[in-house]
């Protein structure tokens, strides 16, 4: 899940530093996958809270796709049903594949895990890695890079062998 961000200093912290992080994360891996055995497929998913129901979830995806096709008075009544219901977040994993194995990859929680310090899907609150802005409030692009190469080779440094 997403970290909660109350504090509009974090936010723009945050904001500034997702999609350098992002857009090095794949690169990483990309780098990774090309010495490496085990191939990579990236999935869009969505992700759904812990508490949210797979009949609920049915009808949350139903409801989505009406909404398409619905004229406008049916998309006003389809929205505010749906603004009674859990809504899931876009994900993106990496689908990593040897012969039989396969390990999935939440990509934004790697992300997560550079932007932020400790931290952990549990964990509601989040602080900002500081050491990766600059005193000028620019992203530090050479610790941003090491972080980044740091946690995507753990992730292939701890694949099965």
């Amino acid at each position: 899940m997403p970290p909660k961000i109350n504090n509009p200093v974090t936010w723009q912290q945050a904001e500034l530093l997702m999609q350098p992080a992002f857009i090095r994360v794949l690169d990483n891996i990309r780098k990774l996958l090309d010495n490496s055995t085990w191939t990579g497929t990236y999935q869009d998913v969505l992700i759904w809270s812990a508490d949210t129901t797979d009949e609920t979830k049915a009808i949350v995806m139903r409801l989505l796709q009406e909404l398409e096709t619905a004229t406008p008075e049916e998309q006003n009544k389809i929205r505010e049903t749906l603004a009674k219901l859990p809504t899931p977040h876009p994900g993106y994993h990496l689908s990593l594949q040897r012969q039989e194995q396969q390990i999935k990859v939440d990509l934004w929680e790697l992300c997560y895990q550079v932007c932020f310090l400790d931290y952990s899907p549990v964990n509601a609150t989040v602080d900002v890695d500081t050491s990766l802005i600059d005193e000028l409030g620019d992203v530090d692009w050479q610790k941003l890079d090491f972080k980044v190469k740091d946690l995507v080779g753990q992730v292939f440094e701890n694949l099965p062998e």
